[in-house]
């Protein structure tokens, strides 16, 4: 029993040596080059909401109530091609909201949202509204229907854009990039344009539609993506 123990402490140091290495060796890393690529896409809008407030009114001594308005409204959206499902309350769950108007007066008032698909659609919405007395209005955000599949391309140009980056990199240096590593993507950003808190909103009430040509800041696109390549 006493030479058994003496033949099993050497091996199992030996084996333990053998696994340290295996774990050194494991953990060596290959050369590699540690890239970021980015990319920006500016895109016209084609989604734009309209804000716009529906308030009871009087007209002499005549009341003309929302609904009324609200109904004229929608013959004349309907008349200029616009799809009456584009026009709809803000809040799903609005009711009339009452308002105070001179000193005794109670009058009431709707909010909707309409979303139109170009600035000459605007243009004409706005002319329609002028004509209904409607005044209270005004463009709100401006968005893209394609965001998805537009930020997907981003993407793809920031990563081809990162595998640019280290092969010129690596020119110098006689190198050239292999294999992907890994890949880190922070996600594309967008910037939504959101006229409601600017001083580029446009209100009806003043009247720029009557004198100038819409036009709209474009909706920028930003990607951002981390790679790291092998060294060839």
């Amino acid at each position: 029993m006493k030479n058994l123990r003496l033949y099993i402490v050497p091996i199992a140091v030996f084996i333990g040596h053998i696994t340290s290495g295996q774990t050194l060796i494991a953990q060596e890393e290959k050369p590699h080059i540690d890239v970021v690529g980015t990319a920006e896409m500016e895109i016209v809008p084609d989604e734009i909401y309209l804000s716009i407030i529906i308030k009871e009114r009087y007209e002499g001594k005549e009341k003309i109530d929302v609904e009324h308005q609200e109904a004229q409204l929608r013959n004349s959206l309907k008349e200029i091609g616009i799809n009456l499902n584009n026009f709809y309350l803000s809040d799903a769950n609005a009711d009339f909201v009452k308002i105070k108007w001179r000193s005794k007066e109670l009058l009431s008032q709707k909010d909707y949202t309409l979303k139109v698909d170009g600035a000459t659609t605007v243009g004409k919405v706005f002319m329609q509204l002028d004509k209904l007395k409607i005044y209270d209005a005004s463009i709100w955000k401006v968005y893209h229907s394609k965001m998805d599949s537009l930020k997907k391309e981003a993407n793809i140009k920031a990563i081809k854009v990162a595998k640019e980056k280290a092969n010129y990199l690596l020119s110098a240096l006689g190198e050239q990039a292999g294999k992907v590593i890994w890949v880190n993507d922070s996600g594309a950003s967008v910037s939504p344009i959101l006229y409601a808190n600017s001083n580029e909103r446009l209100d009806l009430s003043y009247g720029k539609f009557k004198n100038e040509e819409l036009q709209f800041q474009k909706i920028k696109i930003s990607a951002s993506i981390q790679v790291k390549f092998q060294i060839k």
